[in-house]
């Protein structure tokens, strides 16, 4: 079978994950690349022998060649240029957050099915192997009914700056960049039920604190320590239709003691931590157990995640099957995000109308 042509779209910090993930797939041919910064295009190109570099997208949805597309770029032009490859005939795998608005979710959904091609949000976590054995054993019954979940991922100091920090390009800060990762992997492994309502707490308190000294972080291709205009913090619980809900609270700056991700999930039946590491809690004999299942660990680099993410999407657009990160979870994670925001500036729990709608 012909190698599938793929293009990448946005040539930043994120797009070397998707690069080398697509190199290392035997089905593919990196045959595109598009960015505004024509140099550092080029200089992907060179790296990976892709032939064709580009800095219009829509000049690079024209070829008839290009079979399949990675959406790299900054969050506002997620949902444009998704709409855009799909209208093109374009098979996408757009990196999370879907877009910045509900209404921009629902207008990819509709490109989505006009179109009749894969589309699949980059929601990584997904595929990393711990989720998969985790999914495993809740699926065979082993936690039971999923009730809670707590997430956490607290930075004390990680504000990357540059357009994360631009609330105009990113649509937000650590609840729609860190956060979005963490409340989808809770929502999915509870089962993926209906959000009924938020209520979220937004906090601009410390900026940025790019004064303080002696300790590093990671710091954005465009970092520009004098942009700031997104959030230092947010929490919110979230109520299902089943009446499971989930906390979740998230940081870049904060005065905390360290930087703190935890991911904690409790059923009828078991228990389970995610992060950390991965933990199995379960009674047997009426004795408590904590079990770990032993799982390699997940490198600084990611690379399993995301070989695991591309390898899906190439065999999905191959197949025709459906992704296990579709566009309709993209659009639930969106009214869960922007209820939060929505939340906050109200100062009151934001309700979903959850009645099928008469046709």
């Amino acid at each position: 079978m012909m190698a599938m042509k793929v293009g990448v779209i946005g040539a930043g910090s994120i797009s070397e994950f998707h690069l080398k993930a697509y190199m290392n797939n035997p089905d593919v041919e990196l045959y595109a690349i598009c960015d505004l910064n024509e140099e550092r295009a080029k200089e992907k190109a060179a790296k990976y022998g892709i032939k064709f570099v580009h800095t219009n997208y829509e000049e690079m949805l024209q070829d008839p060649e290009l079979e399949a597309v990675s959406v790299c770029t900054w969050n506002n032009t997620h949902a444009p240029i998704s709409i855009a490859a799909l209208n093109a005939g374009k098979h996408v795998l757009s990196e999370k957050p879907l877009c910045k608005t509900v209404d921009e979710a629902l207008r990819v959904e509709e490109a989505v099915k006009k179109s009749n091609k894969v589309f699949q949000i980059g929601y990584v976590r997904r595929y990393e192997p711990s989720t998969n054995v985790l999914k495993s054993f809740i699926d065979s019954g082993d936690l039971g009914e999923i009730y809670y979940a707590k997430a956490s991922y607290i930075r004390r100091l990680g504000n990357p700056g540059g357009w994360f920090a631009d609330k105009e390009r990113s649509g937000g800060g650590p609840l729609i960049d860190l956060g979005v990762h963490i409340i989808d992997i809770c929502w999915y492994l509870m089962g993926k039920p209906k959000v009924k309502s938020v209520s979220g707490n937004v906090y601009q308190k410390l900026g940025n604190r790019s004064n303080i000294q002696n300790l590093s972080f990671y710091k954005a291709a465009d970092y520009d320590p004098n942009v700031n205009t997104v959030e230092d913090m947010a929490n919110a619980l979230v109520r299902f239709e089943n009446g499971a809900s989930i906390f979740v609270d998230v940081s870049f700056t904060a005065h905390a003691k360290k930087d703190e991700i935890s991911l904690k999930l409790y059923g009828d039946k078991g228990g389970a931590e995610v992060d950390p590491n991965l933990v199995i809690m379960s009674e047997k004999h009426d004795t408590i157990l904590n079990t770990e299942p032993q799982v390699d660990p997940i490198s600084a680099d990611y690379a399993v995640p995301f070989q695991n993410e591309i390898n899906h999407f190439i065999e999905c657009c191959k197949t025709g099957n459906r992704p296990i990160s579709p566009i309709e979870d993209g659009v639930e994670m969106m009214k869960i995000l922007c209820g939060i925001y929505e939340s906050s500036e109200k100062k009151s729990e934001i309700h979903f109308n959850t009645e099928p709608q008469p046709v």
